[in-house]
């Protein structure tokens, strides 16, 4: 998303945890998430699209604008 000038590589680590934790969250809210003690391709994949979405978020509220 081209974040890293403006926010700095350890905010981008930061909320790409949150954000997998959160698609995570949601992925077990709608019966498709995995558990934080085993491995799954499925909670892999609600990871990453919670990390995109959060991450989508920053920066849309810091920019006003994704890219």
């Amino acid at each position: 998303m081209r974040t890293d000038a403006q926010q700095g590589i350890i905010l981008n680590v930061v909320v790409g945890i949150v954000g997998a934790f959160l698609g995570n969250f949601l992925g077990s809210f709608f019966g498709m998430g995995a558990s934080l003690d085993t491995f799954s391709p499925i909670g892999l994949l609600w990871a990453f699209i919670g990390a995109v979405v959060l991450l989508g978020i920053i920066n849309l509220v810091r920019r006003g604008s994704v890219r």
